[in-house]
């Protein structure tokens, strides 16, 4: 999936006086020349990123991925914003997408974000494999792999419903890039869901975290918001808070789960939406009958690999103020009285063989709408 970083509006305009390309769309810094192909680009009456995308389309060398790529651009509801540092979608949920609810499962929720996510990726002209890699990237063996997943919905789409997700990225830190999402009802243009995430480089061959490199970063500078743009922006926020780790003995569990084929990706590790599968098959079922998800955090700690066996554990998260009840590892979240309706818990995934953690979560989950 698709980040991107910060980028200076006057280096911008100087890259884009002339746009250099080396196969496919490369690097926007003039100081790494390729003498293999030049594409002159007028920058006349153009905005900086249409000017971009004007010479990206200008040097595509594959007229088969050309006219591929065309066409699903044609078929697809979305495309960049008018100043093209975001990208708006569109999509209707159907019914294989819909849980016992009625409504659209998180686990669908999640995937349209990543949809959206690497969508976004090819409408800016990276790669069409779906890992939505840069010419650097793709050169070194490098990947996105995702850190930490925040996603609140206040709102869930039902059968049939119209929702337009947006995204875009920015820069996070030294080490990992950022990307926030906000969902919509087209109907009513009602905010019904946020979420951001944050990912980390990862060397394909190695398996090991790698630092982002100017380089790469060069190659994302002109798709970036000139200025910080959060799905959340609220100080304190809960896509902020710690997730504190679940320590045995816990009240509930689910053991000896395994990744089906179906659940690895194409980087050929266990696709992020399954985790989010697995840490609720250990949610309590008087929770699920009388209660929907509202938030979910999730920390990525390791890879899950397609012979793992994984143990998913779950325990009330106690609140400020909260008492516990109960002996034997049966513990009772007492929460104030305002708080009744809604309930917070802990999550950890872990192998079966060795007890290392693969990722720590945390939800809250508000009493169903009649």
């Amino acid at each position: 999936m698709l980040k991107f970083s910060y980028c200076n509006a006057t280096d911008l305009n100087q890259a884009l006086v002339q746009c250099r390309f080396a196969g496919s769309f490369g690097p926007l810094s003039s100081r790494r020349r390729s003498p293999r192909a030049v594409v002159s680009c007028s920058r006349s009456n153009l905005t900086p990123i249409q000017a971009v995308l004007s010479c990206q389309q200008q040097v595509r060398s594959d007229p088969v991925e050309s006219e591929l790529g065309s066409l699903a651009d044609r078929l697809r509801l979305g495309g960049l914003t008018e100043d093209g540092l975001s990208y708006k979608e569109k999509f209707i949920i159907r019914c294989y997408e819909v849980g016992i609810n009625k409504t659209a499962t998180i686990e669908t929720i999640a995937n349209l974000l990543q949809e959206v996510g690497g969508n976004h990726a090819q409408n800016v002209g990276f790669s069409r494999d779906g890992f939505a890699t840069s010419p650097t990237m793709r050169k070194l063996h490098l990947i996105w792999v995702t850190a930490r997943m925040h996603i609140e919905v206040y709102k869930y789409p039902a059968w049939s419903d119209v929702i337009e997700i947006e995204t875009w990225c920015q820069n996070e830190g030294r080490i990992g890039t950022r990307r926030d999402w906000i969902l919509k009802d087209v109907a009513t243009g009602e905010v019904i869901g946020r979420a951001t995430s944050k990912w980390v480089m990862m060397n394909e061959d190695t398996r090991r975290l790698q630092k982002v490199s100017d380089d790469v970063k060069e190659e994302y500078l002109v798709f970036c918001p000139r200025e910080p743009r959060l799905a959340f922006p609220e100080e304190n926020n809960k896509s902020l808070k710690k997730i504190s780790k679940l320590e045995d003995p816990v009240q509930y569990s689910r053991l000896g789960l395994m990744p089906r084929r179906a659940d690895l990706d194409m980087n050929q590790h266990v696709n992020n939406v399954t985790y989010i599968g697995w840490v609720l098959e250990s949610m309590p079922e008087e929770i699920i009958d009388t209660h929907e998800l509202q938030t979910i955090t999730l920390d990525y700690r390791r890879e899950c690999q397609r012979d793992d066996v994984v143990d998913s554990l779950t325990g009330p998260e106690l609140a400020e103020g909260s008492e516990i009840h109960g002996t034997n590892g049966s513990a009772t979240a007492i929460t104030r009285e305002d708080d009744l309706d809604c309930h917070q818990f802990l999550h950890l995934l872990r192998l079966s063989s060795d007890g290392q953690e693969i990722n720590r979560g945390r939800t809250e989950w508000r009493k169903k709408r009649t």
